[in-house]
């Protein structure tokens, strides 16, 4: 087993260049292509190259009558809308630093994060985050001026700038160059106050090109994509940057109530998502094929591993592949638009069986792996090199080695600088020679492709010495279809357990087949439904040994949410407030 692996060589990228470059490019040469579009009362409109740099002039232009001077701090929390990348690219135009925030964000995670990153100003998206950004700063901060999108605000602050403000967005524009300050994004940690991740232009930049050199199957000038996960987060923020590196066209749905709608009509070539939501749209499908079709899904699950895992598809399994695609594959790419080819996952490892199924619908999903640390992606797989199971190789110009304890180290054009305003944090994270401490374990192949296996710190040691990887077995149980999270726990134990929840739609379908009745707490309870969760435990413990398995499993009355405080936005579990909230129900594992 290699312990290293290398990228290609690295993207070009000018001292002088920023990421804002291209919009003033080709803007000056009057590209019409609608590069955003969105969409208004059911009618999708667009944006071209000239229109989007008058806006971007106009807004940055504000900022700087404003008083907003280079390097000044922006905080900017919405939803994925045209108007979000609007307000980053005017941020960035005026010399300053965009720090985004959730949506789900808390009142406290807002204070913190506006007073750790001295923000001057805040865009945001309706009132009610102005009232938040309101309390948040009470007593705290002085001076946040504050825009809401909705109201009118991004007009406001355009019509604030004069003549002698837009010649100085230029001159702004000019003097920002790669090792410039262009976002301080906080992870969202799953303990302690989150730490804001210092990226340059030049981490944001080389990670976009780098994605769009090695996905170059996406990132054409007559591909588009259809933004829904929120642009806070570095992936869905490289995905844009990447859009407008290569002219690839950005729509933005319009809420996930209406994803299915939007991508109907906007019908996108490439879409950037999450497992969760690839485990839902296989889970409805197998949801919907009720009776006799119950057997048509089942083959078309079958055939999807058989012709992903054969060099040679014969006659036979090319048959057998026809029929299922007629029958199931189709259907599924319909409800995707009828154009998508590819998707890129990342933020949560992707279950085997759902990359199987989706590309032998002709749509190939593309794992990669990388850290807001590492502006995004370090890994991926591409479509013409893709190992199912894995996170690909490294990007051009990106090395990745494994420790001696199995962590994964990371260095490269995308590796942040450090946090903000914490040097004992940046000092912990960094090793030897600039390699970035992941805390991730993973192992590289003799070909370079990496695997993630867990996180350093979740690594559970039971009484007996044994170390076991969470992850391994969260990701399984959470592929039944019945089950919404999951949590291993075990530590110092005699043996390892499981809490679990439950999906309530697949619940309220899965009682409707069983002629089952009751509250979701009372079905939990329920022997027909334990007994689909013993299947999921059964399914889970295939994958690792006897002294790592699942001896007992809870199911709990209701799911973990971010509101509780036990996911943070990204639905990553905050293990130590699960562990504090449900400690009954663990203590109740091992009497």
């Amino acid at each position: 087993m290699a312990q290293y692996s290398k990228g290609d060589t690295p993207v070009a990228v000018a001292s002088g260049e920023n990421l804002t470059s291209r919009l003033w490019e080709r803007a000056a040469a009057g590209d019409a292509r609608q590069i955003l579009r969105w969409s208004v009362d059911d009618q999708w409109r667009g944006m071209d190259w000239p229109q989007l740099a008058d806006r971007v002039r106009d807004i940055a232009a504000g900022l700087i009558a404003l008083g907003i001077g280079r390097g000044d701090r922006v905080a900017l929390m919405s939803n994925t809308r045209m108007e979000w990348t609007v307000a980053d690219l005017a941020i960035l135009s005026a010399g300053a630093v965009t720090v985004p925030l959730y949506e789900t964000s808390s009142v406290e995670q807002c204070a913190w994060i506006l007073s750790d990153s001295g923000a001057k100003a805040a865009i945001v998206a309706v009132a009610d985050q102005a009232k938040q950004m309101d309390a948040a700063r009470e007593g705290a901060i002085d001076g946040l001026a504050v825009f809401v999108i909705d109201d009118g605000g991004l007009d406001a602050l355009a019509d604030q700038g004069d003549a002698a403000a837009a010649a100085q967005v230029a001159e702004r524009v000019a003097a920002t160059n790669v090792d410039d300050h262009a976002s301080i994004i906080y992870t969202s940690g799953t303990t302690g106050n989150p730490k804001g991740c210092l990226l340059t232009h030049g981490n944001l930049l080389s990670t976009a090109r780098q994605s769009e050199t090695m996905l170059p199957e996406l990132f054409t000038s007559g591909d588009s994509t259809l933004l829904f996960l929120p642009l806070a987060h570095v992936l869905a923020r490289i995905i844009q940057f990447a859009c407008l590196e290569a002219n690839t066209q950005l729509g933005y749905a319009r809420s996930l109530g209406t994803l299915v709608e939007d991508l109907s009509t906007f019908r996108p070539t490439f879409l950037l998502s999450v497992p969760r939501v690839f485990e839902k749209v296989f889970n409805t499908a197998q949801r919907k094929a009720e009776g006799p079709k119950r057997k048509v899904f089942d083959f078309a699950v079958a055939t999807s591993r058989q012709w992903a895992t054969t060099a040679n598809p014969g006659r036979v399994l090319s048959l057998k592949r026809g029929l299922a695609d007629k029958l199931v594959y189709s259907k599924l790419r319909d409800a995707l638009g009828g154009r998508v080819r590819y998707c890129v996952s990342g933020g949560a490892p992707l279950s085997p069986h759902l990359a199987y199924f989706f590309h032998a619908a002709g749509i190939t999903i593309l794992e990669g792996y990388g850290l807001t640390e590492t502006s995004a992606a370090s890994a991926f797989n591409s479509p013409t090199k893709l190992r199912i199971g894995s996170v690909g190789r490294p990007n051009a110009g990106t090395e990745i080695k494994g420790a001696e304890d199995g962590e994964l180290l990371i260095r490269g054009p995308g590796v942040f600088s450090g946090y903000w305003n914490n040097k004992q944090a940046t000092a912990e994270v960094f090793a030897e020679d600039g390699w970035l401490c992941t805390g991730d374990i993973g192992e590289i192949d003799d070909d370079g492709y990496i695997t993630i296996t867990g996180r350093k710190k979740e690594i559970i040691v039971t009484a007996g010495g044994k170390n076991v990887a969470p992850a391994v077995l969260e990701e399984r149980l959470k592929s039944h279809r019945l089950l919404s999270q999951a949590m291993v726990v075990g530590d110092n134990r005699t043996f390892v357990a499981a809490l679990v929840t439950l999906e309530p739609d697949e619940l309220a379908a899965f009682s409707k087949e069983h002629e089952l009745s009751g509250s979701p707490a009372q079905l939990a309870e329920d022997q027909t439904v334990r007994a689909e969760v013993d299947k999921a435990v059964e399914h889970a413990n295939q994958a690792v040994s006897k002294a790592e398995s699942i001896r007992r499993v809870t199911v709990l009355p209701r799911d973990f949410t971010i509101e509780h405080g036990e996911m943070t936005p990204t639905l990553k579990l905050k293990r130590q407030v699960i562990a504090e909230h449900f400690a009954e129900e663990i203590e109740g594992l091992y009497r």
